[in-house]
């Protein structure tokens, strides 16, 4: 009876895990199916085309907007990956009462709508500072809900890190600078990089606070969001299925990175 119970219980989980799966990559996986075929209508039978790749290979509103959503994921990653640095060195190198407000204050924008960010920003920086939107304001504004995200993974990753390492260099007589760039930087480069790629991510995909906040600018996200004015071009399902491989290529390379220790994270023991 034990032994059915648990096979029973083994087959729902596994039965609902896999329903979870399709539900998550099903469309992904159409949208890559669609952006190759000639007929994007559904039903529609097989005939394969690279139509939608040429669209995007010679249009030069998107080669625009491409630049546009690299300058801004670039831009934002570095803003992100840099606090969350050090907010993260502070909160758990530092034993001080301040550490839980400093917690609280990175993590508060993961509760607030990138649509609201996106309007409040706007209109701070136009009555109050007297800046139009561009792309410095822009960045400046989507790096307020990546660098929450990125600090989580600097916590995560930080967590393991032995600051006896650092101490030990003081003790040796480096400067804090010197000890940063030869101990702390080589330990924790690969939390690093995770940061940045997942706030580079964040912002090249974001379409609510850059709409707000780059006024006339145009990025891929606000684009293909004009182009379904027009209906839907076989140019659209090419530009999701480029964008779904390099997120998905990006986290392959991270996972191959850490699954065959290529790199590592942190002092670790033997």
């Amino acid at each position: 009876m034990h032994t059915l119970s648990a096979t029973l219980g083994r087959v729902i989980s596994g039965t609902m895990l896999t329903l979870l799966y399709l539900f998550l990559y099903a469309p992904i996986v159409y949208i890559i199916y669609q952006s190759v075929s000639k007929n994007i209508a559904w039903p529609f039978p097989f005939k394969f085309s690279l139509r939608g790749y040429e669209l995007l290979w010679v249009g030069r509103t998107y080669h625009e907007a491409l630049y546009n959503s690299l300058t801004l994921g670039v831009g934002s990653a570095v803003v992100c990956t840099f606090f969350a640095t050090i907010g993260s060195m502070a909160v758990l190198k530092y034993r001080s009462r301040w550490r839980r407000f400093v917690v609280v204050t990175y993590l508060c924008p993961l509760f607030v709508s990138n649509l609201l960010i996106g309007i409040s920003s706007l209109i701070f920086n136009r009555q109050v500072l007297d800046l139009p939107g561009n792309m410095g304001s822009a960045i400046v504004a989507i790096s307020i809900p990546g660098t929450a995200f990125a600090f989580l993974i600097m916590l995560a990753q930080m967590s393991r890190y032995d600051w006896r390492l650092d101490d030990a260099a003081l003790v040796m007589g480096a400067r804090p600078w010197r000890c940063f760039w030869e101990v702390t930087l080589p330990n924790i480069w690969p939390a690093m990089l995770g940061a940045f790629i997942i706030s580079f991510i964040l912002a090249f995909n974001n379409l609510e606070i850059s709409f707000y906040n780059l006024g006339a600018t145009q990025t891929l996200p606000s684009t293909a969001w004009g182009s379904l004015r027009h209906g839907l071009g076989p140019e659209l399902p090419a530009l999701a299925a480029i964008v779904n491989g390099v997120v998905f290529l990006a986290f392959a390379v991270m996972y191959l990175l850490m699954r065959y220790r290529i790199v590592s994270f942190g002092h670790r023991e033997g």
